[in-house]
């Protein structure tokens, strides 16, 4: 157990070197990048500016969503109807989509729970 404590402790050393060595380079090359992105003078009302926006351009666009997602029920509503033409494939497709759905969700509560299958923190 100690040699793997010392192992874990020098590889976290030589990634905390890596990172010292190339984090800024990084940085800059990431800032430089997306240079466009970047809202010049950094001030308060300029923050402010940018989340009103974003707030109501979030806004503006609850109408399409809307009518996306009635368009999305009624094909949903089609596929109901033509239940009686589905095929075992078609069955098979839509069990692996709801096993697929559980797993997500499943890996999901597991992570919550800080990766532990009881909920407890041993």
């Amino acid at each position: 157990m100690a040699s793997k404590l010392s192992q874990l402790q020098s590889t976290a050393t030589q990634a905390t070197k890596f990172v010292a060595k190339n984090g800024p380079v990084y940085y800059k090359k990431l800032l430089e990048k997306n240079k466009h992105y970047i809202q010049d003078p950094p001030t308060i009302e300029s923050c402010q500016l940018l989340a009103k926006q974003l707030f109501y351009t979030r806004l503006a666009s609850i109408p399409s969503r809307y009518d996306a997602f009635w368009n999305e029920l009624g094909s949903m509503k089609e596929v109901w109807k033509m239940r009686k033409q589905f095929t075992t494939d078609d069955y098979g497709i839509a069990a692996l989509f709801g096993v697929e759905c559980y797993a997500w969700f499943y890996a999901g509560e597991v992570i919550g729970r800080g990766y532990t299958f009881t909920g407890y923190y041993v």
